[in-house]
Parts: C-alpha cells; sequence; structure tokens
C-alpha cells in the first residue's frame, strides 16, 4: 500500500468526531476510508496533546530568500539564460552588496 499525504485539519476532525460518537477504531476506519493506524494515531494524538492540526507545514528548513530575493533571482536568471550557477550566485550576491 502506498503512502498518502497527510489528513486536513477537517479529516483529522471527522477522525475524532467519529471516535467521540462512540464509534470503533475498526467502524471508523471503514467509515472514513483511513487505515486503522491512522485513526489510532490521530486519534491518540487528540486525546494526549487535544490539537487535530498537522504541524508537518512548518517542519524544515526555512527559506533563505525572502520573495523580493526570489524575484531579483528571477531577473537574473532571465537576463542571461545561459549563465552556470555560479555565474548567478556572483551576481546576485554582488547585487546584495552595493
Amino acid at each position: 500500500m502506498g503512502k498518502k499525504g497527510d489528513l486536513s485539519n477537517f479529516e483529522r476532525g471527522m477522525v475524532v468526531g467519529a471516535i467521540r460518537a462512540g464509534l470503533s477504531i475498526s467502524q471508523s476506519a471503514q467509515l472514513l476510508g483511513f487505515s486503522h493506524t491512522t485513526i489510532s494515531r490521530v486519534y491518540k494524538e487528540w486525546c494526549e496533546k487535544g490539537k487535530t492540526s498537522s504541524m508537518r507545514q512548518s517542519c524544515g528548513r526555512k527559506c533563505l530568500v525572502d520573495a523580493r530575493g526570489q524575484r531579483r533571482m528571477g531577473r537574473l536568471i532571465q537576463a542571461d539564460r545561459r549563465a552556470t550557477f555560479t555565474e548567478i550566485t556572483t551576481r546576485y550576491n554582488r547585487g546584495m552588496q552595493q
């Protein structure tokens, strides 16, 4: 069985609501179409931490370049499509120092 993306906040709420309404984990899994493991993990997290939202979107390395820097980098790349990565980096950094 392949991996699926994270559950949305609404889906997580449905899992908690189904179990709170009196359905078992098996009945909830059958009704909602998620695996038993997913149902039990979401409900366990809700019982322990009281949250249903996934914090997955806030994990990982923070972006080093802001939106303005990305637009600037896009213009540099468009100006010289054959430039190497090193040349683009040099031009970008040189512009930041001025």
